[in-house]
Order: C-alpha cells, then structure tokens, then sequence
C-alpha cells in the first residue's frame, strides 16, 4: 500500500513557488537595471535544451550574457557566490550556442547580478567579467 503525505506535498510546492517567484522578480529588477544603465535586453530566459540563460544583453560591441541570482537576505552567503564552476560552464555553452546561431561576431563578457529583495531598498550588485571560459 502506497501513502501519500499531502501536506507535505503541499509544503514543497509552495517553497518551489515561492522560489520561483524570488527568482522571477530578481530577473526583471536586473533586467530594469541593466536598461538604466544602457544595455540593450536581447533575451530573457534563453535556453539551450535544459541550461539557461538568464539574460543576454549588448553594451556596445559586447555580448553579455548574465547569470541572476536572487535571495530574500545573505544570511547562507551572498548570491553570486552560488554560481559555481558548472553552472559557468553551463554559462559558456549557452553563449557558444547563442553566438554561433545568429553567426554574431562580437566581445563576449560573462556578468552576475546578486539581487536581495528583502532589504530595505533591495540591494543589486551587478559584478562585471564575473568570470572567463578556459581557453584549450
């Protein structure tokens, strides 16, 4: 016989919401931020099969292709310090891909934005060349 916890069920997907939505409002707060500063938004949300790309951007002659992540407080750590080395290589495949379908020839940069949307003003860190593809 197979038991169902329901409220647990219930629990889970309600913390999947609520994440899901942190990281939907963050995504639009850097996408705001980034046109105040002059980017231009190419692509929210691009996807390569199961990666992604939060956004990708141009300034200029570069292609910036950025990765958001959001938290309600840094009370685990600051949230560009969760981009880890395959969530960048999963980073750099997307952008290979993105370049190489619309046959674009520019500058490539990979940036982070760390949004926290439970202080008061949300605080948006938007760290420049975050990091570089290895070069083989």
């Amino acid at each position: 016989m197979i038991t169902l916890n329901f409220e647990a069920l219930n629990f889970e997907l309600k913390i999947m919401a609520e994440h899901n939505e942190t990281g939907t409002k963050g995504e639009g707060l850097a996408s705001d931020f980034l046109k105040n500063k002059g980017y231009e938004i190419l692509e929210t949300n691009w996807r390569l099969n199961h990666l992604e790309a939060d956004i990708i951007a141009k300034i200029s002659k570069t292609l910036v292709v950025i990765e958001v992540k959001t938290r309600k407080n840094n009370y685990f750590g600051e949230p560009e310090t969760f981009v880890n080395k395959q969530k960048q290589a999963n980073l750099i495949k997307v952008a290979q891909n993105y370049i190489e379908r619309y046959n674009l020839d520019f500058e490539v940069r990979f940036d982070i934005i760390s949004v926290i949307t439970g202080t008061n003003p949300t605080t948006i860190n938007h760290i420049e060349d975050a990091f570089y593809p290895k070069v083989r």
